[in-house]
């Protein structure tokens, strides 16, 4: 028995897949598996979107590639976080966010399919618009080099309404047109993440890139075209103890008992990823019913208050987030009350947490 687990419910994953596949019409899916899929495993997860309508992957990373060509994907994969200096791999699509990158990619000798990023107003990485011309130029005259698209990326697509997202969408179109009077033709082009994938069906191009989407949750509230939930983040009861009415819990007596009553020890901590802002901000699920996290979270584990409830039992199973599906907290909520983001959330569970997987090919592992 494991004391800290995520499990993965690769049959959400396919869903989710199908549903980004039908929204992106008659664009292709680029299903985002950097972060090791946001956290679910990005061989995994990869795997079975490959098998229910992703066209073609992305990543942050060489090494995340690298991973997914490792795992057996052979569908093309897009990776555009990468240093000028390192060594290149044919069969690995390179995104291009500056001339710098673009010259390295030219001069490594290796046939490469390369897609610049065009900086549409993010102001993150991306080609800046005086450099458009003559990147595309360098792109178009290098032999050893086929130019698939362009893409960027939206600053506030979780924002519906918000006026920047057409202002970038302007942009992108004008590199398009910068591009192809450069002699390159761009067939696919991507622009939409997880946000606009659900909200502006305008904006697919050839090709929506979304990422958080894949994984069930929604970067907008109320927004979520079905998508179901894949991670669930559980520990284990280690302990349950009386208490007595005034009794202070873990680290400097922060919370008192208000009756007495009983407490349970939880086996996660900050090191696995839980952060000590959590702190009055979590529920923990046991046995359908929830019970609040009290006191300061240490380093391995954390208390819960059970009031009077005496059934809980040492080896049972605490629900720290999920699905809801047992009345346990959503990332969303936990997101909430940590004062941030699901898609941190989903990234946090690490350390001693042991990632296993359920469904997709009939079986738990």
């Amino acid at each position: 028995m494991d004391l800290l687990t995520t499990t993965i419910d690769l049959d959400a994953i396919a869903h989710n897949t199908r549903v980004l596949k039908k929204l992106a019409g008659t664009a292709q899916l680029m299903c985002v598996v950097k972060a090791d899929g946001y956290n679910h495993g990005a061989v995994e997860t990869a795997q079975v979107m490959a098998r229910n309508g992703a066209d073609q992957f992305g990543v942050a990373t060489l090494p995340e590639a690298q991973q997914l060509l490792d795992g057996g994907i052979d569908k093309p994969i897009l990776a555009w976080m990468w240093r000028p200096e390192q060594t290149l791999i044919e069969g690995i699509e390179l995104g291009i966010p500056s001339p710098e990158h673009a010259r390295a990619a030219i001069n490594s000798g290796l046939d490469l399919r390369v897609t610049p990023k065009i900086d549409t107003g993010l102001n993150r990485s991306g080609i800046d618009e005086a450099d458009w011309a003559d990147t595309f130029r360098l792109l178009h005259d290098a032999p050893n080099i086929t130019v698939t698209g362009l893409f960027s990326h939206l600053a506030c697509a979780d924002e519906p309404g918000d006026p920047s997202v057409d202002e970038q969408a302007d942009v992108f179109r004008r590199a398009i047109a910068v591009a192809r009077d450069c002699g390159l033709d761009v067939p696919t082009n991507h622009l939409s993440n997880s946000p606009a994938a659900l909200t502006r069906p305008d904006l697919n191009f050839e090709m929506i890139r979304p990422g958080l989407a894949c994984y069930g949750l929604s970067p907008i509230p109320g927004v979520d075209a079905g998508l179901r939930p894949a991670m669930t983040w559980a520990a284990r009861v280690s302990v349950v103890k009386k208490i007595t009415a005034g009794e202070g819990v873990s680290y400097g007596h922060t919370w008192h008992a208000p009756s007495d009553g009983y407490t349970a020890v939880i086996t996660v901590g900050y090191a696995d990823g839980l952060p000590r802002a959590a702190q009055d901000a979590l529920s923990v699920t046991i046995g359908g019913t929830r019970y609040p996290q009290v006191g300061r979270v240490c380093m391995d584990q954390i208390v819960v208050w059970l009031g009077a409830e005496a059934s809980v039992r040492a080896g049972d199973e605490a629900l720290i987030f999920g699905p809801g599906e047992q009345g346990e907290m959503t990332a969303d909520e936990l997101a909430d009350g940590l004062g941030t983001i699901n898609y941190e959330v989903i990234c946090r569970p690490s350390g001693r947490t042991v990632r296993k997987f359920k469904g997709g090919d009939g079986h738990e592992s």
